[in-house]
């Protein structure tokens, strides 16, 4: 199954850690198991990856004893204390505005996660929908249950109000016990197996407005906020690396100390950040072969000793043997299989 490098926040990790720990369980033992370091989790700037966030979860839930620990996360943690988007929608003048804020940056808090907002039923009703986008997420039910139940307790925060959802939609399947979710989300009517998860409100509570809202402070945390989001943009270090990889195979192999003086980097430096990334500069530089090959092989101009060359190998044979490793088949194989 393909990977991704989307990542999350450290302060929703440490969200989860603290609620873990409320019920019990050891969050630095528990973040050592994902491969997050103490240091990691002191930097409030920081992120981890989608991928360690779901081993997380599985964790968790192993460590607690309590499948349901996501649906309660609203209610065990504060949601200001979710960094600066929380920051952002708190000095937001209305609940409304609030919501185009969380839209706005909502992958500050995760990449996983896509939150958009429509209004419903001839403007009557206004529902926040979630999408899960990335390949990374394997445990849905805990990544959209801890959004929900987290986004319930913000709004009330938020208002002063005892916020209610009129309905919920899961896209997940049914679970053999909902009696936490009825309890949880009380008095929504809920619904699972849905083809969108989405929570669904009077439209008229997007007027309330948030309690000691600032406009001085909202352009304050806005800028961090957008500075922040501009940097999630830029092209991940991986991408980068894989960049320069192409650029730099001309009949023979990019070493890494080529690559690292390219990026204006320490060898040892680059090695740190691709581990701290989940990869290798060897896993790289194989994945950009691969990707280069399968291409060259819908060319049929060239020769297979051709594309050994141009993919920076040695031999030939070296090539053929890394390809089998790669696909199963030879690239001669693999060509035939093309054009069938």
């Amino acid at each position: 199954m393909p990977t991704s490098n989307d990542t999350l926040s450290i302060a929703s990790i440490n969200l989860i850690l603290f609620a873990a720990q409320q019920r019990g369980a050891n969050p630095d033992a528990l973040a050592r198991a994902v491969g997050i370091s103490p240091e990691q989790l002191r930097d409030p700037d920081g992120r981890v990856l989608v991928r360690q966030v779901q081993a997380l979860w599985r964790e968790v839930i192993a460590a607690t004893g309590d499948a349901n620990i996501a649906l309660q996360l609203g209610e065990m943690v504060n949601p200001v204390a979710i960094g600066v988007l929380a920051y952002v929608m708190m000095h937001s003048p209305t609940l409304g505005r609030a919501f185009d804020k969380l839209c706005q940056y909502q992958d500050i808090v995760c990449e996983g996660i896509r939150t958009t907002g429509q209004f419903v039923n001839s403007g009557k009703q206004f529902a926040l929908s979630l999408q899960i986008i990335s390949a990374d997420i394997i445990y849905p039910q805990y990544a959209l249950n801890s959004e929900l139940s987290i986004y319930l307790s913000a709004m009330r925060a938020l208002t002063g109000h005892r916020i209610s959802a009129s309905e919920i939609h899961f896209a997940y399947p049914r679970p053999v016990d909902t009696r936490e979710h009825e309890r949880v989300f009380a008095p929504a009517r809920l619904t699972f197996d849905a083809p969108e998860t989405t929570l669904v409100l009077d439209a008229s509570l997007l007027d309330l407005p948030v309690l000691n809202a600032s406009p001085t402070l909202s352009v304050l945390f806005e800028k961090h906020a957008n500075d922040i989001l501009s940097k999630l943009k830029l092209p991940s270090l991986s991408t980068r690396v894989k960049s320069e990889i192409i650029s730099m195979m001309k009949g023979e192999e990019p070493t890494l100390a080529i690559i690292a003086d390219r990026l204006a980097m320490g060898i040892r430096t680059l090695q740190l950040h691709l581990k701290e990334a989940g990869t290798s500069y060897q896993q790289l530089l194989d994945e950009t072969r691969k990707e280069l090959a399968v291409s060259h092989l819908r060319e049929p101009y060239l020769s297979t000793t051709d594309i050994a060359y141009l993919l920076g190998f040695a031999e030939p044979s070296v090539f053929f043997r890394s390809f089998k490793k790669w696909t199963g088949q030879t690239p001669g194989a693999y060509r035939m299989a093309l054009v069938a």
